[in-house]
């Protein structure tokens, strides 16, 4: 095992860049074996972007590997931290088409669904509106955007566990602040100037990189204060926190029946400040089919115990 990964460093065999609607532009990628049992990696965030690390979750001998930033974010165009950026065809049903297109256009029938976080989030809203398209989910880190889940991170416990950081998160709103951050930075995330947008975006963005380990990481931080990177993150996510991800409350564990006959593994973090264990807890207690771990990590895919089960799923749907 290489850096925690059962899976050496893999190049892709083809890139390009897929034209969806309103004027974006999709990179994608392909590793792995062109033959292979087709796997689509949802990244998180939103507006998280890929990594070359993601390839490794999946045997190359066995999977043909699609990857691909979603809009506004890593090698996709146009970029979310470009002024005058317009996010309002960026919303959780604009993905999902953008995954039927992308489907569509590398000319596959059905794929497995791999996604972590806001990756779940988005697998399970693709999942339930295309049930026919997919073969096998794995999901991570378990989040259906519902109200609580929001509040819990960005409004209240999560803070209690991680105060440092909290008051980090807090400083652009202003001293004293005890309102809806969300909405307050939302203000500030699309004003105009780059001496207030800047500096929320790295507060917001290196909040969650703080907060994504058991164990604190300070690479995780210094990757995630690249102000580029920060921006369209932060951008990305408060707009789709803002509008509730464009769900009705609780959409995604209401509409699971839509998806229990799909062969399924959830895995989650017991102390994942992110993602709270109770909504994978939630999801397992609507989707019993699906197999269910619940392991000693907090929210990151590369911590031991969480990688350890995700590759065992990988490697068990290889031959599915």
């Amino acid at each position: 095992m290489t850096d925690g990964f059962t899976y050496p460093p893999l190049e892709p065999y083809a890139t390009g860049f897929l034209p969806v609607s309103d004027g974006n532009e999709l990179y994608w990628e392909e590793c792995g074996n062109p033959e292979g049992r087709p796997v689509v990696f949802i990244h998180g965030g939103p507006g998280g972007g890929i990594v070359p690390n993601y390839r490794r979750f999946f045997d190359p001998d066995a999977y043909r590997v699609i990857l691909f930033d979603q809009r506004g974010c890593g090698r996709s165009r146009p970029h979310a931290s470009e002024p005058g950026a317009d996010l309002s065809s960026n919303t959780t049903w604009h993905l999902v088409a953008d995954l039927e297109t992308l489907r569509e256009d590398r000319g596959i029938e059905r794929w497995q669904l791999f996604g972590g976080s806001w990756g779940s989030t988005l697998s399970l809203a693709y999942a339930e509106t295309h049930p026919e398209r997919v073969t096998a989910m794995i999901l991570r880190g378990i989040f259906t955007l519902r109200r609580f889940e929001l509040d819990w991170y960005y409004n209240g416990g999560a803070g209690m566990m991680a105060p440092e950081w909290r008051e980090r998160f807090l400083a652009p709103l202003g001293e004293g602040f005890a309102g809806d951050a969300i909405a307050a930075y939302h203000e500030r995330l699309f004003d105009p100037d780059p001496a207030v947008h800047g500096p929320a975006g790295v507060a917001w963005t290196t909040w969650e990189a703080a907060t994504s380990y058991l164990h604190y990481k300070q690479s995780a931080v210094d990757e995630f204060s690249d102000p580029a990177f920060a921006l369209a993150f932060a951008r990305i996510e408060n707009h789709y926190f803002f509008h509730a991800g464009w769900l009705r409350e609780g959409q995604l564990i209401a509409d699971v029946d839509k998806i229990r006959h799909i062969p399924a593994v959830i895995v989650q973090g017991a102390y994942d400040l992110c993602c709270p264990p109770v909504t994978a807890w939630d999801l397992h207690r609507a989707w019993p089919e699906a197999e269910f771990h619940l392991v000693h990590a907090g929210h990151a895919s590369t911590e031991p115990a969480i990688l350890e089960q995700l590759i065992r799923a990988t490697d068990r749907f290889a031959t599915l």
